[in-house]
């Protein structure tokens, strides 16, 4: 708004080259949604908390890391489906490894984003995101007593 009432032109200049990126971006986005809600449909949520929900140590947490890090999903999706483990027995610290991962992480987004940007900055940021989660599943373990 700020932009607009200081110079109109620019800032329509702005939107228009913003949605003509965001128009060439679509595609790969659709793309990465039609195989997060294939795999979805393979991976069952029982059949994800049967794996996790026995394990509530480290060698859990790591799985569920690295299903985690499968897709990037949103909130909306990431927190009610680990609802859905935490009802099935997941402990918190597997599912915040869970969630945190999923919400940061993806493997099947690595293509689209080393498009846009590069690919030492994909994978730096990507690793970064992975230990960073398992640290806060960590912390998230010890506040609930579940590690210790």
């Amino acid at each position: 708004f700020l932009s607009f009432l200081t110079d109109r032109e620019k800032t329509k200049k702005a939107v228009k080259t913003a949605f003509k990126k965001f128009m060439g971006i679509i595609p790969a986005f659709f793309i990465m949604l039609v195989l997060v809600s294939i795999m979805l449909f393979f991976l069952p949520d029982s059949l994800i908390s049967r794996y996790l929900g026995e394990s509530k140590n480290f060698s859990g947490l790591f799985m569920a890391s690295v299903f985690g890090s499968l897709a990037v999903m949103p909130g909306f999706i990431a927190f009610p489906l680990c609802g859905i483990l935490l009802n099935k027995g997941v402990s918190y610290m597997v599912t915040a490894g869970f969630s945190t991962t999923l919400m940061m992480v993806g493997i099947f987004t690595l293509p689209v984003e080393i498009k846009y940007f590069g690919v030492k900055p994909t994978l730096i940021r990507n690793l970064i995101c992975f230990f960073m989660a398992f640290i806060i599943a960590v912390l998230i373990g010890l506040f609930f007593g579940e590690i210790l």
